[in-house]
């Protein structure tokens, strides 16, 4: 069948190397739906990675157990549970196997718009059930503790490192959305932030005075750190969180940009130093910022606009998680929670 929107396909640099080991009818329409992907759709670097992965994972693996030749328009719905369960085979959770499936879904579900297939496969691929985990999340008084103490001991900038913290949990924002933010983001005058979330979408959060003071101590010492420099650049960095020893800086691209991994061991750091479970990590406080709010008695249609979810399913988890807690305090503290003799 002839595609009626064609894509222009252009070769994937993360796939180089690889497309002896590919199915060489499929490989071409990857590269053109993550072409698609990147430059139609705005998706971010790590939805590129993952769904680079995934779908030339399936693809290696087609063309070594079904075949190198076979057309896309000839896969059935039986090869994608067969991947799926090679998946299993191979000790993949089933999470794993659910992202599989979601790229897997998302590419046919562009290929049949764009005309190289008739019938959609992989919507008659049911999604391997996952087991219900509710994030766990530290208390407000736990979390305050930890933000306020944040000094010498447990940080390596701690200024830095304090306004980081502030605003992962002050404004429930991403690890990346962190450091994708620029300094000309911060929007003083109206007390807020401008955030780039998932897409390209963007939303404003408010800037808590907390968050604001831990701010405007660190950029002092941001401007300290770069004037001390001894070869300064013809344009300061844009980037609002720069790493310790503004690595990158002589680079116009990366301009001493601090990375999600690092932001992910300061607050692994911080969090152990104080006493918190050793599994926190930066989106654990945007967990807690919506379950908090919650228990505050913030509206949940509010709680989804700070959040950036699309949907309010999404944000509904922190229902969940909340009544779990008042289970727990329940089961804790009624004299009637439990039979007499228990």
């Amino acid at each position: 069948m002839m595609a009626t929107e064609a894509a222009p396909v252009v070769p994937s640099q993360s796939t180089e190397g690889q497309d002896a080991s590919l199915n060489s009818a499929l490989a071409p329409l990857i590269d053109a739906y993550l072409h698609v992907l990147a430059h139609e759709r705005g998706a971010s670097a790590h939805t590129l990675r993952a769904y680079t992965r995934e779908l030339h994972g399936f693809a290696a693996w087609f063309a070594t157990a079904i075949s190198r030749e076979l057309s896309v328009e000839r896969i059935e719905h039986t090869h994608i549970r067969a991947y799926l369960g090679a998946l299993d085979e191979r000790g993949l959770s089933r999470a794993s196997a659910a992202r599989a499936l979601a790229a897997i879904r998302s590419w046919f579900k562009w290929l049949a718009r764009a005309g190289y297939i008739e019938q959609n496969a992989a919507s008659l691929v049911a999604t391997p059930r996952l087991p219900k985990h509710l994030p766990r999340v530290p208390s407000i008084e736990q979390l305050n503790r930890a933000v306020d103490s944040v000094s010498d001991d447990a940080a390596s900038w701690p200024a830095r490192d304090r306004a980081i913290l502030e605003l992962l949990y002050g404004c429930g924002i991403r690890n990346a959305e962190l450091t994708g933010l620029n300094l000309d983001d911060i929007q003083w005058s109206n007390e807020a932030i401008l955030i780039r979330g998932k897409g390209q979408k963007q939303r404003l959060v408010p800037l808590g005075d907390a968050a604001a003071v831990a701010l405007r101590a660190y950029l002092a010492e941001r401007a300290a750190r770069l004037a001390a420099v001894e070869s300064p650049q013809d344009a300061a960095p844009e980037a609002l969180f720069l790493n310790l020893r503004l690595r990158g800086l002589q680079s116009p691209g990366n301009q001493a940009r601090l990375t999600t991994r690092s932001v992910g061991r300061i607050v692994k750091r911080i969090a152990i130093l104080r006493g918190l479970s050793a599994d926190v990590h930066p989106h654990t406080l945007r967990h807690a910022f919506g379950t908090h709010l919650l228990e505050e008695g913030a509206d949940l249609r509010a709680i989804q606009e700070l959040l950036g979810h699309e949907r309010l399913s999404t944000t509904q988890r922190y229902t969940q998680l909340t009544a779990s807690q008042l289970t727990q305090v329940y089961d804790r503290t009624h004299p009637r929670a439990h039979k007499p003799g228990q």
